[in-house]
């Protein structure tokens, strides 16, 4: 295991290398130039090349990269164009943000997702099954900006009863320690704030939820189906086992593999792809934070953003692959 582990790691350099250097490559074709955009249309080209030259955007691209990999190789994220901060130290809340999101949306997805497939494969074809997945063609159907904007009319405007927008209570706001908010809260004992920024996170959390819930039901169910049909499912039904410990014992055990590597999968694109979520909720994720980058050209905050994020979800992946053995005995790594 620890040698699989290490040649696994080992993997990911280059795969992580290759990305940084396709991103790299695809921004500087994105039209438009950083220094024009920081200072405006109406800036002379001569300011322009002063800003250009001091930004080192007049290297080749191949200095420019060399620049950048030699500062990854120093724990340096670079500094954004916009702001003249680190990457590195601005980077973090927004993570963060992104992170509690996609947890808590992936609680919800996972606890409803694997329960509602397990239940559909025990009653199959009853009308729980039929409806639940109907309900999950429909999740995966329905876009998430116009299932947040319900969320909000119905919720936050007609019933009044969850806020729509931010992560906190705008009047009493939380002090950051980790700037996982739920976290921060809990540490300094403020059940009151606590409280809400659990109901800030309740909309934007079912809407990043729903697609992810439905690909876990609908995989769940497959699953415990094709498990269910064995014989020794049919040896412990036999033997008068009750159905709840055949079911979510000895079924769910062996099923799990597929729905452990949909539910990592889901994970990772939760951390990338919160993007129309946060900007509905006006949530200060990172993925606003690169989008907004985009907007600024500002090079170093977007090559370093997707790095953070690519370099999240292979790691995701590798956590799901050693998982497999922990789950199932069967699987040896060598």
């Amino acid at each position: 295991m620890f040698q699989y582990t290490i040649r696994r790691l080992l993997q990911l350099i280059p795969v992580l290398f290759g990305m940084t250097f396709i991103v790299f490559m695809i921004i500087r074709a994105i039209p438009g130039d950083p220094a024009q955009t920081i200072l405006g249309q109406q800036a002379t080209k001569e300011a322009v090349a002063a800003l250009r030259d001091q930004l080192g955007l007049d290297n080749p691209w191949y200095v420019q990269y060399f620049h950048y990999l030699a500062g990854l190789f120093q724990g340096d994220l670079g500094e954004s164009i916009r702001t003249k901060s680190a990457v590195s130290s601005e980077i973090w809340p927004y993570l963060a943000a992104t992170f509690e999101l996609a947890l808590v949306a992936m609680i919800i997805a996972v606890v409803i997702g694997v329960n509602a497939g397990i239940i559909s494969a025990w009653f199959q074809n009853s009308w729980f099954d039929y409806t639940a997945m109907i309900l999950a063609l429909v999740g995966v159907s329905v876009p998430i900006f116009w299932l947040g904007l319900m969320g909000q009319w119905v919720f936050g405007i007609q019933l009044e009863i969850l806020p729509t927008t931010g992560r906190e209570n705008i009047r009493n706001p939380v002090d950051a320690i980790t700037n996982l908010y739920l976290l921060d809260t809990l540490i300094q004992g403020d059940f009151q704030k606590f409280g809400a920024v659990l109901r800030h996170l309740i909309l934007p959390g079912l809407a990043l939820a729903t697609i992810p819930m439905a690909i876990i039901a609908r995989m769940t169910r497959s699953s415990m189906l094709e498990v269910m049909k064995s014989d020794y499912i049919r040896t412990a039904r036999a033997k008068g086992l009750k159905m709840f410990l055949v079911v979510y014992k000895h079924s769910l055990k062996n099923a799990v593999i597929p729905v452990l590597t949909v539910i990592g999968l889901q994970m990772g694109l939760l951390l990338g792809g919160a993007i129309l979520t946060e900007t509905i909720f006006g949530w200060p994720g990172i993925g606003r934070y690169i989008f907004d980058a985009i907007g600024y050209r500002d090079y170093p905050v977007i090559q370093s953003g997707i790095l953070v994020v690519a370099a999240i979800f292979v790691t995701i992946n590798l956590i799901v692959d050693l998982l497999y053995a922990a789950v199932d005995p069967r699987i040896k790594y060598n």
